[in-house]
């Protein structure tokens, strides 16, 4: 009904005072009853409305509960992905032997198969994670968010979406820097795509597995602050100008404690390699509880905490999103894009989100290992991705709860607080693993 108040006392308010008309022409009785009738209706409304929300839960409910059962008992039922990598591989090696076919092309063929596949998660991740978001942002301002398109629960909004960005005209503004500004949005989106490769998605799910592994990931993570900049510079635009410089203070800034929160957890496995790392925390402690390094007392807390946050504030998200802030900047950077151009941006923001969810998941939540050993029956890369999932909630949850922060206090939070508690708990670290071994 069209002007129902959202809330019982609203309508009792909004049915308190009769139309003017009725009010001169009627008596107090006519007043009285016309009142009641309103409330009446507004209150019937209102628990119609209310009735209408239940259903919808129990049935999202109802319907969660059983696609959640049949992908556990799909994923169940198939175990382990290596093998099926690990005996492709070896048919193709096979083949090309029996047919004469020069020993680089299988060799061509395992690198293109898991770039192909890394490619095809970075792509599908923004859609999926961008429904996510609306819906978690709606429910947590009790709102349903995209219900139409596509049918259940506008599963389908983000394709939709990204139809209509790809059939956009794109348009370049006069005086921009023409090669810097086009060549910006892949120079932002490229890093993202390289860092996927030493991530251990799994036991042996892992593109390329060398020795300083974690090193990569930052280092080349980094580059996309460039991209940033060259958009800013590129774009004959203030607004677009200050983002830029705004992004590469904070990007760098973070990059700091960001890499120092991860240096106990080098100290405690022994090498850099993200697989090695993963394999540290394998073995439960006593038999039974998780080797996880964010269990290992304070030190493993607070170098998680900061991780998580500064990874927050490196992919410029609220409430470290002063880059892009709209109230001061326009939309800061990336103010003159639009179509494909501010899709990639947007393609990359979240992709960054699934990379520093993936990498914490790696780092200090166990990689791909049951928090039981009685649900080792469950594949490592389920659980790897259900990790990296509370992970990718919790980016969400804090872009709908905290106020954005003054640009000065996001450099002050970085420089005053992260960076000198980095360096406390590496000492502590330090000071714990020389207790243990002397």
């Amino acid at each position: 009904m069209t002007g129902v108040p959202t809330t019982p006392a609203a309508a009792a308010s909004a049915a308190a005072t009769p139309p003017p008309a009725v009010a001169a022409t009627a008596g107090p009785t006519a007043a009285a009853l016309y009142s009641t009738a309103r409330l009446n209706e507004y209150l019937a409304a209102w628990t119609a409305k209310e009735q209408r929300m239940k259903s919808s839960w129990q049935r999202s409910a109802v319907w969660l509960a059983g696609i959640t059962t049949v992908l556990l008992g799909a994923v169940i039922a198939i175990g382990e992905l290596s093998p099926f990598f690990r005996n492709g591989q070896k048919f193709i090696v096979e083949m090309a032997a029996q047919r004469g076919i020069p020993p680089i092309v299988p060799i061509i063929i395992s690198f293109v198969v898991p770039a192909a596949i890394l490619n095809l998660i970075m792509q599908a991740c923004p859609g999926v994670v961008v429904w996510w978001e609306r819906k978690v942002a709606a429910h947590m301002q009790g709102r349903l968010g995209p219900m139409d398109v596509g049918g259940w629960h506008g599963w389908a909004q983000t394709i939709a979406d990204g139809i209509k960005l790809v059939l956009k005209e794109t348009i370049e503004p006069t005086g921009v820097d023409k090669w810097v500004f086009r060549l910006a949005p892949m120079i932002v989106l490229l890093p993202c795509y390289f860092s996927f490769a030493p991530i251990p998605f799994g036991d042996g799910l892992v593109a390329l597995d060398f020795d300083i592994g974690l090193v990569y990931v930052m280092a080349v993570s980094g580059l996309s602050t460039v991209g940033i900049v060259m958009a800013g510079w590129g774009s004959a635009n203030k607004f677009a100008f200050f983002g830029g410089l705004r992004a590469a203070a904070q990007i760098v800034s973070f990059e700091i404690p960001r890499v120092l929160s991860v240096v106990p957890v080098v100290m405690w496995a022994g090498s850099l390699s993200i697989t090695q790392i993963v394999t540290q925390q394998a073995v439960p402690v006593a038999g039974w509880f998780p080797r996880w390094f964010i269990f290992y007392p304070v030190v493993g807390q607070i170098a998680f905490i900061i991780y998580l946050i500064t990874t927050i504030a490196e992919t410029n998200r609220v409430p470290f999103d002063v880059p892009e802030a709209e109230s001061e900047l326009t939309a800061g950077f990336h103010t003159e894009y639009g179509g494909m151009k501010f899709a990639i941006f947007f393609m990359a923001e979240y992709a960054y989100v699934l990379v520093g969810s993936l990498l914490g998941t790696a780092l200090f939540l166990g990689g791909g290992g049951s928090p039981l050993p009685a649900l080792n029956f469950i594949p490592s890369w389920v659980w790897f991705m259900a990790k990296t999932l509370v992970l990718i909630f919790v980016f969400l949850w804090s872009r709908w709860t905290f106020p954005r922060l003054r640009v000065d206090r996001v450099m002050d939070l970085c420089w005053k607080v992260f960076i000198p508690w980095t360096l406390i708990n590496i000492l502590f670290a330090g000071g714990a693993i020389l207790w243990r071994i002397g």
